[in-house]
């Protein structure tokens, strides 16, 4: 099927997690994406463990998966004048330098904008291309703690602690997509490029702020940590069984109501513990203990069946290797196999575009290191084979 996004072409020069999958979802809605690298080492990721036979990193494949690799030295000036070449063709540019390193190569937005005014050029950074910290070094850890994340992670009683994966990268590049699409929009109306300013440490806080915001903003009180409780559930915890934990996620009155039934606590619907959010949360303490008394009187598995029963939010708290062979994920073909030239079949996530009509591309292959140099010169530029072998010789490409 013909992609969302068929006929964009993006040069992605971005490395490690927040720009290769913000061009990855490019690359799943349809686009073609030309993966810009250096001769000498590529994106680092490359070399991150675990490697395959075939020694290429899990990692890299699963975040460049159908994308094309050309080489580039954009510190040589032939190499740059060759990016200007690739930018009048492109329709979308994605870098994630540190804000200031495109311009002294002579590559920035105004450059490349005036050579191609239809071009989007987005720029990925920590703090973004404006504002006192434009110059600092932050990586997706260092933006999660400026973001306010890091401060309402963990349980009351612990250190301040990092979400597990990262967020600030994934989210970055999530929402640098989005604006992509809504500028390839705009474009089509206007004919109008546009730049993209997108920081790492802004798209933490909007995701943290929705929840916990309202806390400081409207009361004056800083938000704490709640370990594995919620800010707006109540019961919304993890509470311990015979043999393992469950969660259990009550969002509304009926189904609290359910939830005392299910547990022969029916005296509880008519008092404080069963009133609106706002009463029952001074109650969370007790609330937790209540339900965990009840839920330690029986196994995960025979706890999850009656409250799925009694249609109450829950679940079991899998493994990774039980997600990894979890049938739903399987039979959304959110666990596939691709097939890459150097190490066969490998297992990657799936795409999660569910369209009707122009699903996302989920098969192909991660490139390696230049994989795609004739190709690429060659139909792009018009190079010939022998001006593109004089290129690589002289170490251009």
């Amino acid at each position: 099927m013909v992609g969302a996004l068929e006929g964009i072409k993006v040069l992605d020069f971005t490395q490690v997690y927040s720009g290769p999958f913000c061009t990855l979802l490019l690359k799943d809605l349809g686009a073609e994406v030309i993966k810009i690298e250096r001769a000498d080492a590529g994106d680092v990721v490359r070399n991150d463990a675990p490697l395959t036979e075939g020694s290429e990193s899990g990692t890299f494949i699963i975040l460049n998966r159908g994308k094309k690799s050309i080489t580039l030295n954009v510190k040589s000036e032939k190499g740059r004048e060759i990016c200007r070449e690739l930018a009048k063709k492109a329709d979308v540019l994605v870098e994630n330098f540190s804000p200031g390193t495109m311009d002294k190569l002579g590559l920035s937005s105004q450059e490349l904008c005036k050579l191609n005014p239809k071009l989007i050029y987005a720029s990925i950074s920590a703090y973004g291309q404006t504002g006192p910290r434009r110059d600092y070094v932050g990586y997706d850890p260092v933006a999660q703690a400026m973001g306010g994340l890091t401060s309402v992670t963990g349980f009351p009683d612990s250190p301040p602690t990092k979400c597990a994966v990262s967020i600030a990268d994934f989210s970055t590049g999530l929402f640098t997509a989005l604006a992509i699409v809504a500028a390839l929009q705009h474009r089509t109306k206007t004919g109008e490029g546009q730049t993209i300013d997108m920081s790492l440490q802004d798209c933490v806080w909007l995701l943290t702020s929705i929840e916990f915001s309202p806390t400081y903003f409207l009361t004056g009180k800083v938000p704490q940590r709640l370990g594995n409780g919620h800010p707006m559930m109540t019961p919304g915890n993890l509470y311990p069984a015979k043999d393992g934990y469950v969660i259990i996620s009550t969002g509304t009155l009926a189904q609290i109501q359910r939830l005392y039934r299910l547990m022969g606590r029916e005296d509880l619907i008519n008092t404080p513990l069963c009133a609106n959010q706002k009463e029952r949360y001074k109650y969370k303490d007790q609330i937790d203990a209540v339900v965990a008394e009840w839920t330690k009187t029986g196994t995960v598995e025979e706890i999850t069946t009656q409250l799925k029963n009694a249609d109450i939010p829950c679940s079991m708290v899998p493994s990774f290797d039980q997600v990894c062979n979890d049938p739903q994920l399987l039979s959304r073909e959110m666990i596939i196999e691709v097939e890459q030239t150097v190490s066969g079949k490998v297992k990657t996530p799936g795409s999660l575009f569910k369209l009707s009509k122009t699903p996302g591309d989920i098969k192909s292959p991660a490139p390696f290191l230049g994989e795609h140099n004739f190709e690429v010169y060659s139909s792009l530029l018009g190079y010939t084979e022998q001006e593109i072998m004089q290129l690589t010789n002289e170490g251009i490409v």
